[in-house]
């Protein structure tokens, strides 16, 4: 699965901020993720904006993008996200010299504690995707259990709160990470839900349009998380194919667990934009048995009309409509799911899309601009 690396969004703002030194930082830029996606679409807000990250996965075409990357990018760290994330507070404030009169972060991790100029007179704003969740929420996807995090955690966790209380103001992704901000940070913010690209998705041609939908498709890192696992045991339960897209590093078990199973599984690594939008038009549903902080996947399948069955809890609370655009289940046991996936008959493909458009890029891009105009202005 790549990532689209512009956004496809003509801003309607194009001199926002225009007589102002402006950054817009992020965490690493790799190679697949939402978050890359949405640092583009901020700093398509702010074109005169310099883009600054820790460094660009190899790959990633870092000078088309107009990313500038720190010294970290120059060490073994950058191979390593956990064991580079105790660096971090100190690598985002040697950054650079240079002060910004605003600095827009996208942050996953410690951006926002970047401090680009005197806090008296730059502004800063700083859109979370989620607190850290190596150090506040270890046990949420397994990857923050590294056991040389485990001592410094603490350490982080403090470092984290003290170094940020400059920024003026936070947007999250969705409520779930609005509340997680509340919780760790004691801080407000205004949700912003990430721009889903809903015409694209939405406007396949027409001998994608009236494919038979036999198939499940689950989509993503191959990660633990993810519970690809669980989606070859529904597609078992529920008697239909599977086609599992993406890439990461669960690939080999998954193959495996694949090759024990009675459901037909097929794997498709990295399938470029095109064709990932030919497996949301062709699949009866999406799985997406993941607690997630919101979730752009789920939104692009059903922008094309697919509807979702997911976990019911974090972002899919707030993008699928339950019986309308898709079903939520509790728990790990895959009869549910299966039995969801029978339920599906009753669904409007219009309706789907409809509620889809919700969650456009030109919807975040006006909120963005107002929030952004708001506090800086």
């Amino acid at each position: 699965m790549t990532v689209y690396y512009t956004s496809g969004h003509q801003p309607a703002h194009q001199g926002l901020l225009a007589d102002r030194k402006v950054a817009v930082v992020h965490e690493w830029f790799g190679s697949t993720g939402g978050s890359e996606a949405v640092f583009l679409a901020i700093a398509d807000l702010m074109p005169h904006a310099q883009r600054l990250v820790l460094w660009a996965d190899e790959g990633v075409p870092a000078d088309e993008l107009h990313l500038r990357q720190s010294w970290l990018s120059k060490t073994p760290l950058r191979n390593s996200k956990a064991l580079s994330l105790p660096t971090m507070p100190l690598v985002w404030r040697t950054l650079t010299n240079e002060k910004f009169d605003v600095v827009v972060s996208s942050s996953h991790a410690f951006a926002h504690t970047v401090k680009l100029g005197d806090p008296e007179h730059t502004k800063h704003l700083s859109y979370i995707h989620s607190p850290a969740r190596y150090i506040w929420s270890p046990d949420f996807d397994g990857r923050g259990s590294h056991p040389l995090l485990k001592l410094p955690r603490s350490v982080l966790q403090q470092a984290d709160v003290r170094l940020s209380k400059h920024v003026h103001a936070y947007a999250a992704n969705s409520r779930e990470v609005q509340g997680r901000i509340k919780r760790f940070w004691k801080r407000d913010a205004v949700v912003i839900n990430p721009p889903i690209e809903v015409g694209y998705f939405g406007d396949a041609p027409v001998h994608q349009q009236h494919q038979n939908r036999d198939y499940l498709l689950g989509l993503g890192r191959w990660i633990p998380y993810k519970n690809f696992d669980l989606m070859i045991g529904i597609a078992e339960a529920a008697g239909l194919p599977l086609i599992i897209a993406g890439s990461g590093p669960e690939e080999e078990r998954l193959r495996k667990l694949a090759a024990g199973s009675r459901a037909q599984v097929h794997f498709e690594v990295r399938p470029e934009r095109d064709r990932l939008r030919e497996l949301y038009w062709g699949a009866r549903a999406l799985l997406f048995p993941a607690h997630e902080d919101f979730g752009m996947i789920p939104v692009e399948a059903q922008a094309c009309g697919t509807p979702v069955i997911g976990m019911a809890r974090g972002g899919l609370l707030e993008t699928v409509l339950e019986g309308e655009t898709g079903f939520l289940v509790d728990g790990l046991d895959p009869g549910p799911y299966a039995a969801a996936v029978h339920r599906l008959g009753g669904m409007s493909p219009d309706r789907i899309r409809a509620h889809a458009a919700e969650f456009s890029a030109d919807r975040f891009a006006e909120r963005m601009t107002h929030w952004i105009g708001d506090v800086a202005g």
